[in-house]
């Protein structure tokens, strides 16, 4: 089940419980990317905060999709920035309440964060062993954004709208509040947008 139930504390109204199935595999990488990778792809490393294991920010859409390209080419198989779908269900992990454990124990974000990015993998992973799903930077997904973008009834393998001004990110950061950092929880910037607190993390397809 992707989006959230009324009762859940911070829910938005475009967070609508619908049924989803995910056909084929993929393969999450366990951390956000980090500057190490993003520098040795990209040849650079734009990021506020500087740290090797720190998750790259200052990152745009269009940017990581170029990294995806790249590395896609480097490596000979197919790199991608997961949809929504897949992002949700990695993030989940199986839980289906706000988050897939102890918040505290598995994120930094506004509590805790001291004001900044962190090394990637230093807090809990989830059941699947995926890292910082909650916290430390926001992450790019593929898919443009819609209030209404989920089916009202079960879909498979969805991917968004086909067109759209912004593109999705998930996830929670560090300069944000418990609420922002739910497993539900949507947002959007312009593709081009960059932040230092926006980052993202690949999967393979």
């Amino acid at each position: 089940m992707m989006g959230s139930l009324e009762c859940e504390p911070g829910r938005c109204p475009d967070e609508i419980p619908h049924e989803v199935s995910i056909s084929d595999g993929f393969w999450m990488l366990e951390t956000e990317v980090t500057q190490e990778m993003w520098k040795s792809v990209m040849g650079n490393v734009p990021s506020v905060f500087h740290g090797v294991r720190l998750p790259v920010e200052q990152v745009g859409w269009v940017d990581c999709v170029e990294f995806c390209r790249k590395l896609s080419e480097k490596l000979g198989v197919p790199v991608a920035l997961p949809t929504e779908a897949q992002w949700e269900y990695a993030c989940r992990a199986g839980s289906a309440g706000p988050f897939a454990g102890n918040l505290e124990e598995m994120a930094w974000f506004g509590t805790n964060s001291e004001n900044r990015t962190h090394s990637v993998g230093m807090k809990k992973p989830n059941a699947w062993g995926l890292y910082d799903m909650h916290g430390n930077v926001w992450e790019w997904c593929l898919d443009w954004y819609a209030e209404d973008a989920y089916a009202d009834g079960p879909s498979i393998d969805p991917h968004g709208p086909k067109r759209g001004v912004n593109r999705v990110y998930r996830g929670g950061g560090w300069y944000g509040g418990e609420r922002f950092c739910r497993s539900a929880y949507r947002n959007y910037y312009a593709p081009n947008f960059r932040s230092y607190g926006l980052g993202f993390r690949i999967i393979l397809k």
